[in-house]
């Protein structure tokens, strides 16, 4: 009798290895492995992660395919907090299991944190005004992380546009966000689109449409008909004798009173022949089409009951409402638990990953007066040039509320990073429970694919409002449209061009965005401006 080895085969995985404890060393040292310098090197913000991701998972380690790939996008999209950090932590969880996907995290994140908390550090040692060479640098570093997100946006469009209808809604979505903007109407759009798809590929609109369409190809024929019919009649009457006109008049006068009265056999051939019947052939084809589109099963995934998913959504809110209830009740807490509250709060409500956390942010930190708008756009720039998730910002903006208040900076960056990452992380692991039970029925596959459109339309719109805040300097108080200079449209376009037709990676990008700025910082300085 053979020994059954006990290491575990990463290429071989199966449910019960993940919730074997003994298998737990194995699957920590493939996490640390797999996933260590990510977090030093994943530049550019959650679009740019989203392609490391399935350039890594997906083509290299092939741990999911593009279908769950797509699956997971639209779900992280779709519900509240860091978009980026969810999906990386549910490829982990689905591969490895939980404690290995709690490392992981850690891994991904603790990096960015740890270097925005050292930035607010100086920050808080600095005086009212930074020199403008690294007003410059930073505003480099915004255009370059600008045409990085803009590369990002357009090859994640080209994996979620599947068929005209979510190209339209990648379009719709991105107009969208780009005329209004509040916390309720992020969510809204993506449910819009979900509903959009569930119709479109249901065909619920296509009978009604097609009847409609109908109606008019068949009075253009007739109308048509009765024409070419006239003209000919017409034609005959001048050749023939006095008997003969008469009778050709005869035959047009009834010609003209019975329009719109056809043959049955033209009847059958309009209502039942082969122009209706092309098209009902022509719909049980695509609808057969939409059904392998939309309901493939290449993967099977039981992470835990739904009933499990279900409880602890139910825990999270539970939590929620505590937090508020405390903070709304006892208008006398102390700063550090507002902080805490208000980031809770941000982590909860934040639709659509990093780009929209900085304005809701701004909102609840500057708003209260805990940090200046000149610190607060500084963090902005920072943030855009360091790796991983740009909800490390909360560290920052955490960091320097304790410190001004007179507190532990470190206590500070630490219930930022907490309050902000929880939320997101705590219900996306439960609805991964809920998701493995009803990631088969088609109205979910169909809804997750118009989410997945108009999330990446959203992209765009995270595109245009960096673009629109990207240059600062001395004066600026809330930032300059980078479009008021040509210098830093040049530099977003290089960093565009070179990580689409050159293969120049993110880092590179922002390093050479960045020289750029202090370049020219140094031909405006030397031309005395």
């Amino acid at each position: 009798m053979g020994i059954k080895s006990n290491r575990w085969d990463p290429t071989t995985w199966r449910l019960q290895d993940v919730v074997n404890l003994d298998q737990i060393g194995p699957r920590m040292w493939t996490t640390l492995k797999e996933t260590w310098y990510m977090g030093f090197t994943s530049f550019g913000g959650p679009p740019v992660h989203f392609k490391i991701f399935r350039d890594k998972y997906v083509t290299k380690l092939h741990w999911i395919d593009e279908t769950v790939y797509q699956e997971l996008f639209s779900i992280c999209q779709a519900f509240s907090g860091p978009g980026s950090t969810k999906m990386h932590y549910c490829i982990n969880l689905i591969r490895l299991g939980f404690l290995p996907a709690v490392f992981s995290f850690f891994l991904w994140s603790l990096p960015g944190a740890l270097g925005m908390f050292a930035l607010a550090l100086g920050i808080s040692n600095v005086g009212e005004t930074l020199p403008r060479a690294v007003y410059a640098l930073l505003s480099g570093l915004n255009a370059a992380t600008v045409g990085i997100i803009a590369l990002a946006a357009v090859q994640l469009a080209q994996k979620a546009i599947t068929d005209k209808m979510t190209r339209l809604l990648v379009y719709l979505s991105a107009a969208a966000g780009l005329l209004y903007n509040a916390l309720w109407y992020f969510p809204v759009l993506m449910l819009a689109a979900g509903v959009a798809a569930v119709v479109w590929d249901f065909r619920w609109l296509h009978p009604p449409v097609l009847w409609f369409v109908g109606l008019f190809k068949k009075k253009k024929t007739e109308r048509e008909t009765d024409v070419e019919r006239e003209v000919e009649l017409r034609e005959q009457v001048p050749a023939g004798s006095g008997a003969e006109r008469g009778e050709v008049g005869e035959e047009l006068r009834r010609s003209q009173e019975g329009k719109g009265k056809q043959p049955e056999g033209a009847r059958e051939r309009h209502s039942g022949g082969d122009g209706d019947g092309t098209s009902q052939q022509q719909l049980r084809r695509e609808e057969e089409e939409v059904e392998e589109r939309v309901v493939p099963q290449t993967h099977k995934i039981n992470l835990m009951s739904w009933k499990s998913g279900l409880a602890l959504i139910i825990a999270f809110l539970a939590s929620f409402v505590a937090v508020m209830l405390t903070r709304g009740l006892i208008p006398t807490n102390p700063l550090l638990y507002r902080l805490f509250s208000n980031l809770y709060l941000a982590g909860t409500i934040i639709f659509g990953g990093g780009p929209v956390v900085i304005p809701l942010l701004r909102e609840y930190i500057v708003a209260e007066n805990w940090v200046s708008t000149r610190d607060f756009l500084i963090g902005l720039a920072l943030i855009q040039g360091f790796p991983g998730p740009n909800f490390n910002f909360a560290v920052y903006l955490g960091t320097l509320t304790a410190i001004n208040g007179g507190h532990s900076g470190a206590l500070g960056g630490f219930l930022g990073f907490l309050a902000i990452f929880l939320p997101g992380i705590w219900t996306v692991h439960g609805t991964m429970g809920l998701w493995s039970a009803i990631r088969g029925w088609r109205w979910v596959k169909s809804s997750l694919r118009g989410i997945n459109a108009a999330a990446v339309g959203l992209i765009y719109t995270a595109v245009y409002r960096l673009w629109q805040i990207g240059w600062i300097d001395e004066g600026f108080s809330s930032g300059k449209s980078l479009a008021d200079d040509p210098w830093w449209v040049v530099v977003t376009a290089g960093s565009y061009v070179g990580g689409a037709w050159f293969g120049v990676e993110p880092p590179v990008a922002c390093i050479f965005g960045a020289v750029l700025g202090l370049v020219r910082y140094g031909v405006v300085e030397a031309q005395g401006y």
